[in-house]
């Protein structure tokens, strides 16, 4: 994300590839490079030609000029734009500024119009996106109702912990029913929009815990989690269905291994006492296999008796682990020892080389409390998983 010099813009979303965005310029070329590499969707300023009300009510019609000028100049140059947003957290009661939803739908309308003049004769037009927001069901409702053909994606923000500045976001962190709930807003976007008679789909446009830069001393220590560089490392495009059994407090989490064969899980253990010992199996009940992790007491074997017939075991039976634990069993660290072992960055300032460590498949995968382990499994071949 990044706002352009030369038009008001909200943001700038890259999907796919991220690129340092400074000034929209053919003279420089690594944007020009990076725009042929990346989807682009831009994010325009709604409030362009508004007064704004004690209550923070946009008042007025939306003033499309400077939006028009830049829709204008990216043809012209042969940029390819993938979408345009209409719009930052201005819908319901809105952050700083709030629009009607009748307005809104008024505006959205406008920018249809708009992209469809300006690009007409075109094969493939952008997308018009919108309102990129919070939910608030009501508003929603309304706002759909009023674009079913001019409004292609509604997007939506979620930050399921809160503001950052509440003396609770750790204790929500550490709550797994807090947590299930994450999801909600985006399934009553979903169940709106099915309710309509929209061919729009739902996107998330921002996603994250805490909003306005979280909390310091949580939202940058362990308990926010420290597992990004290996999630990226380890885990593929592709989901896999995935099923566990026994302690709530544990999340399970599979996909396909991003540079090597096999799968790697994802186990989050939230209790602060109770280790967990995991065992897997894999079960055909779909085309592609879906995978079941159970939770075992002592030291259970691997169950592979519901395994797809479509699933096989290949190679050696030995998984890679990677465990990840606070510096000192503190949750608030800002150090993180993987495998007993406290990551530092090298002399030269990068990252260290990640070794996990190698466990035999008879085995369970041990969870210890507030741990968070990667394994990678690449003896289980899934169907979805070949590609």
């Amino acid at each position: 994300m990044a706002a352009l010099d030369g038009w008001r813009l909200s943001f700038c979303e890259l999907k796919w590839n991220c690129c340092q965005w400074n000034r929209f310029r053919s003279s420089q070329p690594h944007i020009v490079k990076c725009c042929q590499r990346a989807e682009v969707v831009f994010g325009l300023n709604a409030l362009n030609g508004r007064t704004i009300s004690s209550d923070g009510s946009a008042i007025g019609a939306w003033n499309s000029s400077n939006a028009e000028s830049l829709m204008r100049y990216t043809v012209n140059k042969g940029y390819t734009i993938h979408g345009w947003e209409l719009g930052n957290e201005l819908c319901g009661s809105g952050i700083g500024a709030k629009i009607a939803a009748d307005q809104y739908a008024a505006d959205v309308n406008s920018l249809q119009n708009i992209t469809d003049n300006i690009y007409k004769g075109f094969e493939v037009k952008p997308l018009v996106i919108a309102p990129g927001g919070f939910i608030d069901t009501n508003w929603f409702t309304q706002f759909v109702q009023k674009t079913p053909k001019s409004l292609q994606v509604v997007t939506q923000h979620i930050y399921n912990l809160g503001p950052g500045n509440d003396n609770q976001l750790m204790n929500k962190i550490l709550d797994p029913s807090y947590q299930d709930g994450g999801g909600q807003p985006f399934s009553d976007l979903q169940a709106i929009l099915k309710s309509s008679s929209t061919s729009a789909v739902a996107w998330v446009g921002e996603a994250g815990g805490a909003y306005n830069s979280g909390q310091n001393r949580v939202s940058n220590s362990f308990v926010n989690s420290f597992c990004a560089l290996l999630w990226h490392r380890l885990m593929g495009s592709n989901v896999l269905s995935t099923s566990f059994y026994g302690s709530k407090s544990v999340r399970a989490y599979a996909h396909c291994s991003k540079q090597s064969q096999g799968i790697t899980l994802l186990l989050i253990n939230f209790s602060a006492n109770t280790t967990v010992r995991v065992q897997v199996a894999t079960e055909g009940s779909a085309s592609n296999g879906s995978l079941s992790l159970q939770q075992g007491r002592g030291v259970p074997r691997l169950n592979f008796a519901r395994m797809s017939t479509k699933s096989k075991m290949k190679g050696e039976s030995v998984r890679e682990e990677y465990h990840l634990t606070p510096k000192d069993g503190n949750l608030q660290s800002q150090s993180v020892v993987l495998n007993g072992k406290r990551v530092a960055l090298n002399s030269s300032g990068g990252i260290p080389h990640m070794e996990p460590v190698s466990k035999s498949m008879f085995q369970p995968i041990i969870v210890a409390p507030s741990s968070i382990v990667f394994s990678h499994i690449p003896s289980i071949i899934l169907p979805a998983c070949k590609n």
